[in-house]
């Protein structure tokens, strides 16, 4: 029998063929992810640039942490996932990030970022949009003072300094320091500032006060000056780029006083910048790999597992501000950015891998910092400072 195809029924077979492609197509398709089956968090550091490894240990702490809270259901039955921004080591660069991570990609929360510079940059973004943010390690105490959506799970400047100016004054006896800041960096500005008030009030001397720009390789003229004073020490509360060079060329200029610093030290960089003269010198920082506790024992395997090296002071605190933005939100009446804030301020006692960590009234961290020595190439405890 011979089909004769009329226009009508030529396009009644158009609109059915048509129809079974659609058919096909939806039944075949996997169903979408739905919007709010996630958690969304901000993170700007700096993957790149002169203080890379900040950034890089940072994330690693974060991404350990997203890990192991999302293998035991995540916050409220949702997953959480990060978009991380690099910021390149620049405060214009971590404003922008920060204002797209808001805008575009729509996040819950900012984690980031380490340097006090680059979180003032983020900071006014964040509290504008009213979004929580938690700076893991910028420690200038300017950074919360932003709003009141801000926070840090490190201590501030003022105890840092006050730290080591007691640990120069009573464990190293000093009575005699220098300083080398640099004059560009509020982080570094800050710390010296401080720093330089107890030690005086605990009677010791600034016996001279010099500074420098971040990016600068030439630091002999400042040590010459320096090693006039003969000092002691010499308080130098920068990045570990520039502390390394500083360290090798005081070596050079025979200066045999040791260097202290701040947290900004913290980086195996500083051992492969600064080599044998870079020993011998003391640090403040957030934790100590030598710390027995299981808390930080298991961190370290887990991290050592992860990504093959031993933790920095830095991955635990990226590693420790992801833990507690997820335990305010799992607290948190709903993921409303208000009730995300409420729930961090009133975070207390937070077992955290860098100690147990409370948020104050400014809502900056109350916890303890250590002292580690450069020795051999190994950051060595020495002692840990309460508030």
């Amino acid at each position: 029998m011979q089909l004769v195809f009329t226009n009508s029924l030529r396009r009644h077979l158009i609109k059915l063929s048509i129809a079974a492609t659609l058919v096909v197509a939806l039944t075949s398709c996997k169903k979408p992810v739905a919007i709010d089956s996630e958690i969304v968090i901000g993170e700007v550091g700096s993957m790149t640039g002169s203080e890379a490894t900040f950034g890089t240990s940072t994330h690693n702490g974060i991404e350990l942490a997203v890990k192991q809270i999302n293998a035991v259901g995540g916050v409220k039955g949702k997953k959480l996932r990060i978009v991380s921004l690099d910021d390149q080591g620049k405060p214009e660069e971590a404003a922008t990030a920060v204002t797209k991570l808001i805008t575009q990609d729509k996040v819950t929360a900012i984690l980031g970022e380490v340097a006090s510079s680059r979180s003032l940059a983020m900071a006014p973004i964040a509290q504008q949009y009213k979004i929580p943010m938690i700076t893991p390690s910028s420690t200038n105490p300017k950074v919360t003072e932003q709003g009141d959506h801000i926070f840090r799970v490190c201590f501030i400047d003022p105890f840092q300094g006050t730290v080591m100016a007691k640990f120069a004054l009573e464990t190293l006896k000093l009575k005699k320091v220098a300083i080398l800041r640099d004059v560009k960096n509020d982080y570094s500005v800050g710390l010296a500032d401080y720093f330089t008030e107890t030690f005086k009030k605990g009677g010791g001397e600034i016996v001279v006060d010099q500074s420098y720009s971040a990016g600068e390789s030439d630091f002999k003229s400042q040590l010459t000056a320096i090693r006039g004073k003969a000092p002691e020490a010499i308080f130098v509360p920068g990045y570990y780029t520039e502390v390394g060079l500083i360290a090798r060329q005081a070596k050079e200029l025979q200066i045999n006083a040791p260097l202290l610093g701040g947290d900004g030290w913290d980086s195996p960089k500083l051992k492969e910048i600064g080599q044998d003269a870079i020993n011998g010198s003391y640090f403040s920082n957030h934790y100590s790999e030598e710390d027995k506790s299981p808390n930080v024992q298991d961190f370290i395997s887990k991290y050592k597992e992860a990504f093959g090296v031993v933790p920095d002071g830095l991955a635990a605190m990226g590693y420790d501000a992801a833990k507690v933005l997820a335990d305010a939100m799992t607290r948190a009446p709903s993921l409303a950015s208000k009730d995300i804030r409420d729930a961090i301020a009133a975070t207390k006692d937070y077992s955290g891998v860098t100690g147990k960590i409370t948020i104050d009234a400014m809502r900056n961290a109350v916890k303890s910092a250590v002292v580690l020595k450069v020795d051999g190439g190994v950051f060595k405890y020495q002692t840990t400072i309460n508030p």
